[in-house]
């Protein structure tokens, strides 16, 4: 009987420790889905929270991840011929006090010889040999020393044209912080440089990307003040609905551009400029639009939209074209300065101004 009792305390005791322990796993268990609970409600919080604090507390970060414009490939800007430039002159040229912009002047190819130890002087007045000048502004990233950016001046070199590469305010080694403002008003000004020197040469703008922006705005401008730049040329343009596009991580601080103005200088800095439909719908400039069909960055739909919005303005019939490039190709967002096609393309264009 003794025995009895003992075997069955024993096995009392062994479920009751089987019962404490089940009821341990449940509490852990119960803990842990609370701590995952709250953990996940304050990562969301705080992903909604930082979009709100850190441009207010951080502008400095903001810019440079918005404008990825600190990144100098790792290249000195002052001495283009390391990249093979070898009839590039780099100037600094000053928009505003205080604001100095890193420029290259590209000549036409058949200057190479000629060019060959040439000072700035000798580059200036070369702007007014007849030769069509290219203005190009690029996009929100790195600097003129991107290898497309390369790639586009070095075609309208051996097109016999003149390419002229900012780097706007913040970018590469040109001093100051980016804002939409500035960027409007360095165009503006290398616009009024190189138009003062360039005699009777036509003097086309190329956007690309963000550039698209500030072109379209740069061309309404020189319209409204009766002194209208000769043609315009926007790559990988966008309308306003790509603000509502997810992509790279930090882009829709970007295309959201005029609102970081908000954020960063508070609203009475807030006032955005015209969007690229709004500009196109009134422009009277001859315009090519260069749009790849794989790009990822700005889709082709958008420069349909933008083609449409064009075509909407007064006597468009013959000054506006879109030409399309098939995404078999694997241009995306900056490889058409690769295409076999578009020097024939630029030359008709070119042509086109000419003959009216």
């Amino acid at each position: 009987m003794m025995r009895r009792r003992v075997d069955g305390a024993a096995a009392s005791d062994s479920t009751e420790g089987k019962s404490g322990k089940d009821k341990a796993v449940k509490v852990r268990a119960r803990s842990s889905w609370r701590v995952w609970i709250k953990w996940t409600f304050l990562v969301l919080c705080v992903l909604y929270a930082a979009p709100r604090i850190i441009p207010r507390l951080f502008p400095a970060f903001v810019q440079h991840m918005v404008y990825s414009h600190a990144i100098l490939w790792f290249v000195d800007l002052s001495r283009p011929a390391d990249l093979a430039l070898n009839h590039t002159i780099n100037m600094y040229l000053s928009s505003e006090e205080g604001i100095t912009l890193g420029v290259w002047h590209t000549v036409p190819e058949h200057k190479w010889k000629e060019a060959q130890g040439k000072d700035l002087e000798w580059y200036e007045k070369s702007l007014g040999d007849g030769s069509p000048v290219f203005i190009y502004l690029h996009a929100n990233r790195y600097n003129r020393a991107a290898p497309h950016r390369i790639g586009v001046a070095n075609l309208l070199s051996s097109l016999g044209y003149h390419a002229v590469a900012m780097d706007y305010r913040g970018f590469g080694d040109s001093t100051g912080e980016p804002t939409e403002k500035g960027l409007l008003t360095d165009s503006l000004y290398l616009y009024h440089w190189v138009k003062a020197r360039s005699e009777h040469s036509l003097v086309i703008m190329w956007g690309h990307s963000i550039g698209t922006l500030v072109t379209t705005n740069t061309a309404m401008k020189l319209q409204e003040q009766g002194n209208p730049v000769d043609a315009v040329i926007i790559e990988g343009s966008f309308t306003d609905s790509i603000r509502k596009r997810p992509g790279h991580p930090f882009d829709w601080f970007y295309w959201r551009f005029p609102y970081i103005q908000y954020y960063i200088l508070g609203p009475k800095e807030s006032k955005r400029s015209a969007s690229n439909e709004d500009n196109l719908k009134k422009m009277k400039t001859p315009l090519l639009m260069l749009h790849a069909e794989d790009d990822k960055g700005t889709p082709f739909t958008m420069a349909q939209e933008l083609y449409s919005a064009a075509r909407s303005a007064p006597n468009s019939k013959d000054r506006v074209k879109l030409v399309s490039f098939d995404g078999s190709l694997g241009y995306g967002h900056s490889g058409l300065y690769r295409d076999p096609a578009l020097p024939g393309i630029l030359r008709e264009f070119v042509k086109s101004l000419t003959d009216h």
